[in-house]
Protein backbone atom coordinates (compact mmCIF):
# COMPACT_ATOMS: atom_id res chain seq x y z
CA UNK A 1 0.00 0.00 0.00
CA UNK A 2 1.12 3.61 -0.37
CA UNK A 3 2.03 4.52 3.22
CA UNK A 4 3.03 8.15 3.45
CA UNK A 5 5.67 8.86 6.09
CA UNK A 6 7.81 11.87 6.94
CA UNK A 7 10.92 12.07 4.76
CA UNK A 8 13.89 10.52 6.55
CA UNK A 9 11.94 8.55 9.17
CA UNK A 10 14.17 5.61 10.25
CA UNK A 11 11.29 3.16 9.80
CA UNK A 12 11.34 3.76 6.03
CA UNK A 13 14.75 2.17 5.50
CA UNK A 14 13.98 -0.71 7.89
CA UNK A 15 10.71 -1.59 6.18
CA UNK A 16 12.10 -1.23 2.67
CA UNK A 17 14.62 -3.93 3.59
CA UNK A 18 11.62 -6.10 4.52
CA UNK A 19 10.18 -5.47 1.01
CA UNK A 20 7.35 -3.36 2.44
CA UNK A 21 6.31 -0.49 0.19
CA UNK A 22 6.32 2.90 1.86
CA UNK A 23 6.09 6.30 0.29
CA UNK A 24 7.66 9.46 1.56
CA UNK A 25 5.79 12.77 1.52
CA UNK A 26 7.42 14.11 -1.64
CA UNK A 27 6.30 11.05 -3.64
CA UNK A 28 2.81 10.95 -2.14
CA UNK A 29 2.11 14.55 -3.04
CA UNK A 30 2.31 13.60 -6.71
CA UNK A 31 -0.74 11.33 -6.36
CA UNK A 32 -4.25 12.73 -6.64
CA UNK A 33 -5.78 10.64 -3.83
CA UNK A 34 -7.51 11.58 -0.58
CA UNK A 35 -5.43 9.47 1.85
CA UNK A 36 -6.63 8.41 5.27
CA UNK A 37 -5.21 10.62 7.99
CA UNK A 38 -3.94 8.55 10.92
CA UNK A 39 -2.48 10.10 14.08
CA UNK A 40 -0.25 8.02 16.35
CA UNK A 41 0.43 9.08 19.93
CA UNK A 42 3.56 7.07 20.68
CA UNK A 43 4.09 6.82 24.45
CA UNK A 44 6.56 3.93 24.36
CA UNK A 45 10.15 4.67 25.45
CA UNK A 46 11.76 3.04 22.38
CA UNK A 47 9.94 5.24 19.91
CA UNK A 48 11.75 4.26 16.73
CA UNK A 49 11.02 0.57 17.42
CA UNK A 50 7.34 1.29 18.04
CA UNK A 51 7.10 3.52 14.97
CA UNK A 52 8.45 0.68 12.85
CA UNK A 53 6.20 -1.95 14.41
CA UNK A 54 3.03 0.07 13.85
CA UNK A 55 3.91 1.22 10.35
CA UNK A 56 4.65 -2.40 9.43
CA UNK A 57 1.08 -3.38 10.35
CA UNK A 58 -0.54 -0.37 8.72
CA UNK A 59 1.26 -1.23 5.49
CA UNK A 60 -0.96 -4.24 4.76
CA UNK A 61 -3.95 -2.25 3.55
CA UNK A 62 -4.51 -1.18 -0.08
CA UNK A 63 -5.51 2.27 1.22
CA UNK A 64 -3.18 5.24 1.06
CA UNK A 65 -2.43 6.51 4.56
CA UNK A 66 -0.82 9.68 5.86
CA UNK A 67 0.75 9.05 9.26
CA UNK A 68 1.30 11.87 11.75
CA UNK A 69 3.21 11.07 14.92
CA UNK A 70 1.95 13.07 17.89
CA UNK A 71 4.02 14.12 20.89
CA UNK A 72 2.88 15.46 24.23
CA UNK A 73 3.16 19.17 24.90
CA UNK A 74 3.66 18.89 28.66
CA UNK A 75 6.18 16.03 28.83
CA UNK A 76 9.48 15.36 27.08
CA UNK A 77 10.53 11.68 26.97
CA UNK A 78 14.03 10.80 28.14
CA UNK A 79 14.83 7.87 25.85
CA UNK A 80 14.43 9.52 22.45
CA UNK A 81 16.66 12.26 21.00
CA UNK A 82 14.93 15.62 20.98
CA UNK A 83 16.07 16.07 17.37
CA UNK A 84 14.08 12.97 16.36
CA UNK A 85 10.95 14.25 18.07
CA UNK A 86 11.36 17.70 16.57
CA UNK A 87 11.82 16.32 13.05
CA UNK A 88 9.17 13.59 12.94
CA UNK A 89 6.58 14.45 15.61
CA UNK A 90 3.93 17.13 15.85
CA UNK A 91 2.95 18.71 19.16
CA UNK A 92 -0.60 18.00 20.34
CA UNK A 93 -1.19 21.73 20.74
CA UNK A 94 -0.62 22.26 17.01
CA UNK A 95 -2.98 19.37 16.17
CA UNK A 96 -5.97 20.42 18.29
CA UNK A 97 -7.87 22.02 15.43
CA UNK A 98 -7.19 19.21 12.97
CA UNK A 99 -9.31 16.11 12.41
CA UNK A 100 -8.24 12.57 11.62
CA UNK A 101 -9.80 9.45 10.18
CA UNK A 102 -8.10 7.22 12.73
CA UNK A 103 -5.82 7.34 15.74
CA UNK A 104 -3.62 4.90 17.64
CA UNK A 105 -2.52 5.55 21.22
CA UNK A 106 0.19 3.18 22.39
CA UNK A 107 0.94 1.68 25.75
CA UNK A 108 3.49 3.04 28.20
CA UNK A 109 5.53 1.27 30.91
CA UNK A 110 3.76 3.14 33.72
CA UNK A 111 0.82 0.86 34.47
CA UNK A 112 1.89 0.35 38.10
CA UNK A 113 1.35 4.05 38.78
CA UNK A 114 -2.07 5.43 39.60
CA UNK A 115 -3.40 7.32 36.60
CA UNK A 116 -3.45 10.58 38.54
CA UNK A 117 0.25 10.15 39.39
CA UNK A 118 1.31 10.10 35.73
CA UNK A 119 3.08 13.36 34.94
CA UNK A 120 1.12 13.92 31.74
CA UNK A 121 -2.26 12.64 32.96
CA UNK A 122 -4.02 16.00 32.55
CA UNK A 123 -2.86 16.27 28.95
CA UNK A 124 -3.72 12.62 28.37
CA UNK A 125 -7.28 13.29 29.48
CA UNK A 126 -7.46 16.22 27.07
CA UNK A 127 -6.24 14.02 24.21
CA UNK A 128 -8.78 11.32 25.08
CA UNK A 129 -11.62 13.84 25.06
CA UNK A 130 -10.29 15.39 21.85
CA UNK A 131 -10.23 11.99 20.13
CA UNK A 132 -13.99 11.65 20.59
CA UNK A 133 -14.71 14.81 18.62
CA UNK A 134 -11.81 14.90 16.16
CA UNK A 135 -11.23 11.25 15.17
CA UNK A 136 -13.50 8.73 13.45
CA UNK A 137 -12.07 5.67 15.23
CA UNK A 138 -9.34 5.33 17.86
CA UNK A 139 -7.40 2.23 18.87
CA UNK A 140 -6.01 2.16 22.40
CA UNK A 141 -3.20 -0.29 23.18
CA UNK A 142 -2.32 -1.81 26.59
CA UNK A 143 -1.87 1.05 29.12
CA UNK A 144 -3.73 3.42 26.81
CA UNK A 145 -6.67 0.98 26.75
CA UNK A 146 -6.72 0.91 30.54
CA UNK A 147 -6.41 4.70 30.71
CA UNK A 148 -9.27 5.25 28.25
CA UNK A 149 -11.56 2.73 29.97
CA UNK A 150 -10.86 4.48 33.27
CA UNK A 151 -11.34 8.00 31.92
CA UNK A 152 -14.46 7.33 29.84
CA UNK A 153 -16.17 4.65 31.94
CA UNK A 154 -14.58 4.72 35.39
CA UNK A 155 -13.29 1.16 34.94
CA UNK A 156 -10.33 0.58 37.30
CA UNK A 157 -7.16 -1.38 36.72
CA UNK A 158 -5.95 -3.97 39.20
CA UNK A 159 -2.38 -4.98 40.06
CA UNK A 160 -1.38 -8.51 39.11
CA UNK A 161 0.53 -10.80 41.46
CA UNK A 162 3.12 -11.26 38.74
CA UNK A 163 3.66 -9.76 35.31
CA UNK A 164 1.41 -11.02 32.51
CA UNK A 165 4.23 -11.87 30.15
CA UNK A 166 4.25 -14.02 27.05
CA UNK A 167 2.10 -15.10 24.12
CA UNK A 168 -1.37 -16.27 25.07
CA UNK A 169 -4.28 -18.06 23.42
CA UNK A 170 -7.25 -15.75 22.87
CA UNK A 171 -10.84 -16.88 22.23
CA UNK A 172 -12.81 -15.18 19.47
CA UNK A 173 -16.11 -14.41 21.21
CA UNK A 174 -17.92 -12.56 18.40
CA UNK A 175 -16.73 -14.01 15.07
CA UNK A 176 -19.32 -12.01 13.10
CA UNK A 177 -18.04 -8.69 14.43
CA UNK A 178 -16.13 -6.79 11.70
CA UNK A 179 -13.00 -6.47 13.87
CA UNK A 180 -12.79 -10.26 14.03
CA UNK A 181 -13.76 -11.01 10.45
CA UNK A 182 -11.44 -13.73 9.16
CA UNK A 183 -10.10 -14.57 12.63
CA UNK A 184 -9.78 -18.17 13.78
CA UNK A 185 -11.78 -19.37 16.78
CA UNK A 186 -8.58 -19.20 18.82
CA UNK A 187 -5.63 -16.93 18.05
CA UNK A 188 -2.46 -15.79 19.81
CA UNK A 189 -1.42 -12.39 21.14
CA UNK A 190 1.58 -11.10 23.11
CA UNK A 191 0.93 -9.51 26.52
CA UNK A 192 3.36 -7.62 28.72
CA UNK A 193 1.81 -5.80 31.69
CA UNK A 194 1.59 -5.61 35.47
CA UNK A 195 -2.08 -4.62 35.72
CA UNK A 196 -5.41 -5.87 34.45
CA UNK A 197 -8.98 -4.79 33.74
CA UNK A 198 -11.77 -7.15 34.73
CA UNK A 199 -14.64 -8.52 32.71
CA UNK A 200 -17.18 -7.92 35.48
CA UNK A 201 -16.45 -4.18 35.36
CA UNK A 202 -16.71 -3.96 31.58
CA UNK A 203 -20.01 -5.84 31.18
CA UNK A 204 -21.74 -3.24 33.36
CA UNK A 205 -21.53 -0.83 30.42
CA UNK A 206 -24.02 -1.55 27.64
CA UNK A 207 -22.06 0.35 25.00
CA UNK A 208 -18.97 -1.84 25.51
CA UNK A 209 -18.66 -5.23 23.80
CA UNK A 210 -16.00 -7.76 24.74
CA UNK A 211 -14.85 -9.20 21.41
CA UNK A 212 -12.03 -11.48 22.52
CA UNK A 213 -10.85 -12.93 25.81
CA UNK A 214 -8.00 -15.12 27.00
CA UNK A 215 -8.44 -17.75 29.69
CA UNK A 216 -4.99 -16.84 31.00
CA UNK A 217 -4.55 -13.17 30.08
CA UNK A 218 -8.14 -11.98 30.59
CA UNK A 219 -10.03 -9.50 28.44
CA UNK A 220 -8.13 -8.88 25.21
CA UNK A 221 -10.30 -6.78 22.87
CA UNK A 222 -13.22 -4.46 23.62
CA UNK A 223 -15.25 -2.30 21.23
CA UNK A 224 -16.97 0.88 22.32
CA UNK A 225 -19.31 3.36 20.67
CA UNK A 226 -20.00 1.02 17.76
CA UNK A 227 -16.33 0.59 16.95
CA UNK A 228 -15.33 4.22 17.22
CA UNK A 229 -13.16 3.05 20.11
CA UNK A 230 -11.18 -0.21 20.23
CA UNK A 231 -9.42 -1.23 23.42
CA UNK A 232 -6.63 -3.81 23.00
CA UNK A 233 -4.91 -5.05 26.16
CA UNK A 234 -2.18 -6.97 24.30
CA UNK A 235 0.47 -6.10 21.73
CA UNK A 236 -0.31 -7.39 18.25
CA UNK A 237 2.26 -4.89 16.96
CA UNK A 238 5.21 -6.54 18.70
CA UNK A 239 7.95 -7.87 16.45
CA UNK A 240 9.64 -11.23 16.98
CA UNK A 241 12.32 -10.06 19.43
CA UNK A 242 10.40 -7.51 21.52
CA UNK A 243 9.52 -9.81 24.43
CA UNK A 244 13.04 -11.25 24.27
CA UNK A 245 14.51 -7.77 24.71
CA UNK A 246 12.19 -7.06 27.65
CA UNK A 247 13.05 -10.37 29.30
CA UNK A 248 16.82 -9.92 28.95
CA UNK A 249 16.64 -6.28 30.08
CA UNK A 250 14.87 -7.18 33.32
CA UNK A 251 17.00 -10.28 33.90
CA UNK A 252 20.18 -8.25 33.47
CA UNK A 253 18.88 -5.78 36.07
CA UNK A 254 18.19 -8.59 38.51
CA UNK A 255 14.46 -7.87 38.49
CA UNK A 256 11.96 -10.65 39.20
CA UNK A 257 10.99 -11.80 35.72
CA UNK A 258 9.81 -15.17 34.43
CA UNK A 259 10.51 -16.58 30.98
CA UNK A 260 7.76 -15.28 28.66
CA UNK A 261 5.16 -18.01 28.24
CA UNK A 262 4.62 -19.79 24.90
CA UNK A 263 7.31 -17.66 23.28
CA UNK A 264 10.66 -19.40 22.91
CA UNK A 265 10.79 -22.75 21.18
CA UNK A 266 10.59 -25.39 23.93
CA UNK A 267 10.45 -22.48 26.43
CA UNK A 268 14.22 -22.22 26.11
CA UNK A 269 15.55 -18.61 26.07
CA UNK A 270 18.60 -19.84 24.18
CA UNK A 271 16.37 -20.65 21.20
CA UNK A 272 14.64 -18.28 18.80
CA UNK A 273 11.12 -17.07 19.63
CA UNK A 274 8.28 -18.57 17.60
CA UNK A 275 5.96 -15.94 16.10
CA UNK A 276 2.35 -17.11 16.52
CA UNK A 277 0.58 -13.76 16.33
CA UNK A 278 1.71 -12.12 13.09
CA UNK A 279 -1.20 -13.19 10.86
CA UNK A 280 -3.94 -12.14 13.25
CA UNK A 281 -2.07 -8.97 14.15
CA UNK A 282 -2.02 -7.93 10.51
CA UNK A 283 -5.68 -8.86 10.10
CA UNK A 284 -6.70 -6.86 13.16
CA UNK A 285 -5.19 -3.66 11.80
CA UNK A 286 -6.51 -4.29 8.29
CA UNK A 287 -10.03 -4.86 9.65
CA UNK A 288 -9.83 -1.72 11.76
CA UNK A 289 -8.69 0.41 8.84
CA UNK A 290 -11.30 -1.04 6.49
CA UNK A 291 -14.43 -1.39 8.61
CA UNK A 292 -14.03 1.34 11.23
CA UNK A 293 -11.90 3.99 9.56
CA UNK A 294 -12.31 3.88 5.77
CA UNK A 295 -15.97 2.79 5.72
CA UNK A 296 -17.06 5.06 8.58
CA UNK A 297 -15.18 8.29 7.99
CA UNK A 298 -16.30 11.27 5.95
CA UNK A 299 -14.57 12.35 2.76
CA UNK A 300 -14.66 15.84 4.24
CA UNK A 301 -12.55 15.66 7.39
CA UNK A 302 -14.29 18.69 8.83
CA UNK A 303 -17.52 16.68 9.13
CA UNK A 304 -15.95 14.30 11.67
CA UNK A 305 -17.51 14.87 15.09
Amino acid sequence: MPLNLPDGLPAIEILQKEKIFVMDVSHANAQDIRPLKIAILNLMPLKITTETDLVRLLSNSPLQIDVTFMKLHTYTPKNTPVAHLDQFYEDFETMREKKYDGMIITGAPIEEMEFEEVLYWEEMKSILDWSRTHVTSTMFICWAAQAALYHFYGIPKYPLEKKMFGVFEVDNLLPLHPMLRGFDDVFFAPHSRHTDVRKEDIVKHKDLDILAESRDAGVHMVAGRGGRELFITGHAEYSRMTLDAEYKRDADKGLPIEIPRNYYRDDDPQQMPVVRWRGHGNLMYTNWLNYFVYQKTSYNLELIS
